[in-house]
């Protein structure tokens, strides 16, 4: 038991750094668009390696945890690319970087 209380630890702690290194993502990033996805990518790893590490240490609790997890799986990368597609309607630009742009023939769609 207390091992597995040890292992929950160490998955949450790698929880918390994913979720620390999402943070410094969003703040390092050059546009809005790059932003979204290390936010989103991040905060969905982190977020379910912290509730598995709770699930390890209160093993009662892993069904609603599993269900918590789901849900974000589903809505965490569903909410970005709607967030992102707002943004490149609303004219938000990218970097200089970007060398492609899949979002142009939905923007001709809507002229």
């Amino acid at each position: 038991m207390i091992a597995l209380t040890w292992l929950g630890v160490a998955v949450m702690t790698a929880g918390v750094v994913f979720l620390a290194l999402g943070g410094l993502g969003l703040v390092r990033m050059p546009d809005t668009y790059t932003r979204i996805q290390a936010g989103t990518k991040a905060t969905t790893l982190g977020t379910i390696l912290s509730l598995f590490g709770a699930a390890l240490i209160m093993p009662g609790w892993s069904i609603k945890l599993l269900l918590i997890a789901l849900f974000l799986m589903f809505t965490n990368p569903l909410s970005s690319q709607v967030l992102a597609r707002a943004a490149h309607r609303a004219g938000v630009p990218a970097t200089d970087k970007t060398k492609a742009d899949a979002l142009a023939d939905d923007q001709e769609g809507l002229a």
